[in-house]
């Protein structure tokens, strides 16, 4: 297969390698002539993915966006989701009616448009007239599958048939990928478990141990549950990779970059100032922005994600937030 992967980062170049060992014919889209330069000569991406060896048959690196309209018929899109509205205007542009209809699109950012509140495929699908889209996602650090890591993902979209194409165009003995038809319980559970990740962060930059991530970690799937259904999603999605396994992963793991963030907030240090210090996006700060606004809209009881938001974007005191998650009236379990 001819697949182009759109988006230099971690995710992306983790991704453009794996597919280049399976000797698919892969054309890596690296937004810096330098950058590109350097990936090209020395076979790594030393900014986004440090240490790992990127091979030298199979991997086109380019960066003239118009080449895709020549390449093949996939397109992993792998860039941040405040991006993904813009880079599927391009592609609109580029590609030929014929080309489009005949390509399929699948999206590997975890979040929600701030603006309209809409998930990735449903962007992509908009602005690219297609419903040939779909959604990777799962606990998947870069840093782990650039290593070949043993990982397991899944792949979502409407089509099966193609799915089921996409998914053997995937696996690996380190990668293993399941194929899901819950388009939006993958998608929404993506954009959640980072808000969580935030919170669990927070907690570890407050000096608290396992017991309050515990909790942070069952009540924000509960609260990820409440969200996804209410919207159409199926709740036995959220219980799988792209749900649980993705929420345990990002609030526990060294690798995720929404607990770095959560903890230096947890810590004192103020948001704007954190972002001026990365260079890499933590969706989870734009996704708190829109989950809350989504959880608002639709009446639904989302008290992590409130308090994250709060902590973000109000400068709230985070022992403070923690006493009112503490102190809610008392109520039974459940989702």
């Amino acid at each position: 297969m001819k697949i182009t992967v759109i988006g230099a980062g971690g995710w992306g170049t983790a991704l453009a390698r794996l597919l280049a060992l399976k000797q698919h014919d892969v054309f890596l889209w690296v937004r810096d002539p330098q950058l590109a330069q350097e990936i090209d000569r020395k076979r790594t991406n030393e900014p986004y993915l440090p240490g790992v060896s990127l091979p030298k048959e199979h991997l086109h690196i380019f960066t003239d966006l118009e080449m895709i309209s020549q390449q093949g018929e996939i397109f992993l899109l792998v860039v941040p989701s405040i991006a993904v509205r813009d880079l599927s205007q391009q592609i609109f542009r580029i590609l030929s009616p014929t080309k489009r209809a005949q390509s399929v699109f699948i999206n590997a950012a975890k979040g929600l448009e701030i603006s309209s509140l809409s998930t990735m495929s449903q962007v992509i699908s908009e602005e690219l007239q297609t419903e040939r889209v779909f959604t990777l996602s799962g606990p998947s650090h870069a840093e782990e599958v650039g290593r070949d890591f043993p990982t397991t993902v899944v792949i979502a979209g409407k089509n099966l048939s193609l799915g089921k194409q996409l998914q053997q165009a995937f696996m690996t003995d380190r990668f293993r990928v399941y194929l899901s038809d819950d388009l939006k319980g993958v998608e929404y559970a993506g954009s959640v478990k980072n808000v969580i990740a935030l919170a669990a962060g927070i907690s570890d930059g407050l000096g608290y141990g396992d017991n309050a991530k515990g909790a942070l970690i069952a009540r924000g799937l509960a609260e990820m549950l409440r969200l996804g259904v209410h919207l159409g999603a199926k709740k036995e999605t959220f219980f799988g990779l792209s749900g649980l396994g993705d929420l345990v992963a990002t609030c526990t793991s060294q690798h995720s970059r929404n607990r770095k963030v959560g903890y230096r907030i947890g810590r004192g240090e103020k948001l704007r100032e954190i972002l001026a210090s990365m260079e890499m996006v933590a969706e989870g700060v734009y996704a708190t922005e829109a989950v809350h606004r989504l959880a608002k809209q639709k009446n639904i009881e989302m008290p992590i994600t409130r308090a994250v938001y709060e902590l973000l974007y109000e400068d709230a005191n985070p022992l403070e937030k923690l006493g009112e998650l503490m102190t809610r009236e008392p109520k039974m379990e459940g989702f």
